[in-house]
């Protein structure tokens, strides 16, 4: 009988559930984008798991033709980690949004990440809580008028980046909905990296928060506003190529090239860094005076958390041989409760 994994396509990752986003939603591309990145790894769709929490996001699970679980909300990473453990050969997922995730997930996120599990996360951004229709949510601007804030947002925002590198991922990354090519790109590497894969993914909310990213992504602004990372090449941006990042003192600033300036004097772009101080600073551009950085900002090879659990068992078994319960039961301190309710050691 052959053990030989068959060639899939997109099509066989696409399960037979109608999909219920609303029309125009960005979580349609993002969907197909990884349905088309998912045959080429070269596993059969059963080694894949797409776990999630609750939010429009969350539906993803329904719509990937493989095992996928729907849990409670937040708790989409723990979950994930679980099954990381107990099964290191599958291919986790986690699908989570900017509410599910930096509210009330918030603690079940950073240790995800600073365990290093090899799960992989991918953080839809909206910037607004779209399945409860349309109140704010951690990543909302200072401002923000909702239906839960009719006078302005008073709350500074989370910024998922900063807080996955302050949490210690060892792989950091921004993509966009409508950035397809990137998009895609951006996938295969975070399910080629051994532990914690973060990707923060800008989706428009067309119903609750339409247009909230297109200072960025209207064509005629794109390449103006956007910073596309690419590692060891130096940070330079805009239609015409024009202008660049660099240091000054111990800030990041925009620089116009020509005029003695050239990109060889542009910050060179180290996703592998050890030190994530870089990649921090990169999170914390922000428009309008920054360009808006996409790509992978870190990128870091550290020894994955469900493989060294497995290590230590392994380990363990194999200098001490298998165990049995009854014997872990009845070790260490024991005591007897009579029906009188006294106490005596067993």
């Amino acid at each position: 009988m052959s053990t030989e994994t068959p060639t899939l396509t997109k099509k066989d990752f696409q399960s037979d559930q109608e999909v219920r986003w609303c029309p125009g939603c960005g979580d349609y591309a993002i969907l197909s984008a990884l349905q088309t990145v998912m045959p080429q790894l070269g596993l059969p769709k059963e080694k894949f798991v797409v776990i999630s929490g609750i939010g429009c996001s969350s539906r993803l699970p329904y719509y990937i033709d493989s095992y996928g679980f729907h849990s409670i909300h937040g708790r989409a990473p723990a979950l994930a980690t679980g099954l990381k453990l107990a099964r290191p050969d599958l291919q986790v997922w986690v699908a989570t949004g900017d509410g599910d995730a930096m509210s009330i997930g918030g603690n079940h996120l950073i240790q995800v990440l600073r365990r290093n599990v090899g799960v992989k996360i991918l953080l839809f951004n909206n910037r607004i809580y779209g399945l409860t229709k349309g109140q704010y949510s951690p990543t909302s601007e200072v401002g923000k008028r909702t239906k839960s804030t009719p006078y302005g947002s008073l709350d500074t925002p989370f910024n998922p980046l900063s807080l996955a590198i302050g949490s210690g991922a060892t792989f950091v990354a921004r993509s966009v909905d409508i950035y397809q090519k990137h998009l895609r790109e951006t996938l295969l590497r975070a399910a080629e990296h051994q532990g914690t894969a973060f990707i923060e993914i800008y989706q428009n909310c067309n119903i609750f928060n339409d247009h909230a990213f297109t200072y960025m992504t209207e064509k005629g602004v794109r390449q103006d506003q956007t910073l596309y990372l690419e590692h060891g090449k130096p940070l330079v941006f805009g239609k015409e190529k024009d202008r660049g990042i660099r240091f000054s003192g111990t800030e990041l600033e925009v620089v116009q090239l020509g005029e003695g300036v050239t990109p060889e004097d542009c910050l060179t772009w180290d996703e592998a860094a050890e030190n994530p101080t870089l990649a921090f600073m990169m999170a914390q551009m922000l428009p309008p005076d920054m360009p808006t950085p996409i790509g992978v900002l870190r990128s870091v090879d550290h020894p994955a958390y469900d493989r060294q659990v497995v290590e230590q068992i392994e380990s363990e078994v194999e200098a001490h041989g298998h165990g049995k319960i009854e014997d872990l039961l009845y070790s260490g301190e024991l005591w007897k409760v009579a029906s009188d309710g006294t106490v005596s050691d067993a």
